[in-house]
């Protein structure tokens, strides 16, 4: 298993966007708080036991998806023909595998999915209906699609079809929000993990995927430089290889995490007009999580500090 050297650092998202303190109201405002620091400290749990980083991913953003306030699993938003199309991603930084599901329905976890794929497949990414019975194979739960409807996203999912528009979770004039969640992890023998779990894109079309499963451009983790999981504009993400781009700043351009992952966000992904941000952790437990947008559901939480949670700038 190998010595305990390091102190843990911990961190998650629950979605970056146009989040507006005068639209939130003060109960949600309060829910979400509450659902961050749920999946906060049921990944914290994990690492303060001398757990591995790649559980602790896992349990975070399950946790996530089991909740309607997020983009994924359970919360996940309505495709163009009123379905739940869901992708999913993890990696291991000791071992660079990786683990990706994309365009799923009915699976209740797409996270559990992603980690069956890791461990019991060849391959690194399934997709559809064949990734879906892979996932009956190693008993992942699958649910009818009445357990994704929520009257929210059913409102959202008819406006957006009522322009014909094809929207980023919340697209509406008041609050935008890129809606994925995901964790970064650094557990305390110093091996790092990342996770990220989405709904995708309200009202898409033709099995759209985005950057959330695609190693390298939403998800990313490697021992000897950091772990990454992103959330906005899932075509600028991938675009830009921005998760693995940051790897590659730290590795070859000496960049600290706190510069490269801030350079992505407010120059890269800026100039070429991508809204969003990302979370990540470095291997000496360092913690950065930019954003170029109003806000971002975020939290984090270092051994021997206190947490933090927050959604505005």
């Amino acid at each position: 298993m190998g010595k305990l050297i390091r102190k843990y650092a911990f961190a998650i998202h629950g979605g970056a966007g146009t989040v507006s303190r005068t639209t939130m109201t003060m109960w949600k405002e309060k829910a979400y708080h509450e659902a961050l620091k749920r999946a906060l400290l049921a990944g914290t749990a994990i690492l303060e036991k001398g757990g591995r980083a790649m559980d602790a991913v896992i349990e975070s953003v399950r946790i996530m998806e089991n909740s309607s306030l997020f983009n994924a699993g359970k919360g996940s938003v309505f495709t163009h023909d009123g379905k739940h199309e869901m992708d999913a991603a993890l990696m291991e930084g000791k071992s660079l595998k990786a683990g990706a599901a994309s365009g799923v329905q009915f699976v209740r976890n797409p996270i559990l999915l992603a980690r069956a794929i890791m461990k019991h497949s060849r391959h690194v990414m399934l997709g559809g209906p064949e990734a879906v019975r892979f996932a009956k194979k190693f008993d992942i739960e699958i649910k009818p699609q009445e357990y994704f409807y929520d009257e929210f996203r059913y409102k959202q999912w008819q406006k957006a079809k009522s322009k014909d528009k094809i929207i980023l979770d919340h697209d509406i004039e008041e609050e935008k929000k890129y809606g994925t969640v995901g964790a970064v992890a650094m557990d305390k023998r110093g091996n790092l993990a990342a996770a990220t779990s989405t709904g995708g894109m309200v009202n898409k079309k033709f099995g759209r995927i985005g950057d959330s499963p695609i190693i390298g451009a939403g998800t990313y983790a490697d021992n000897n430089t950091c772990a990454v999981s992103c959330t906005g504009h899932g075509e600028y993400f991938i675009r830009y290889v921005v998760a693995h781009e940051l790897s590659c700043m730290i590795k070859y351009g000496q960049k600290s995490l706190k510069e490269a992952a801030e350079y992505l966000v407010f120059e890269t992904l800026k100039k070429a007009g991508g809204k969003g941000g990302l979370i990540a952790v470095d291997r000496n437990g360092n913690i950065s999580m930019p954003f170029n947008t109003k806000g971002m559901y975020r939290a984090y939480k270092k051994e021997g500090e206190e947490e933090y949670v927050g959604i505005y700038r």
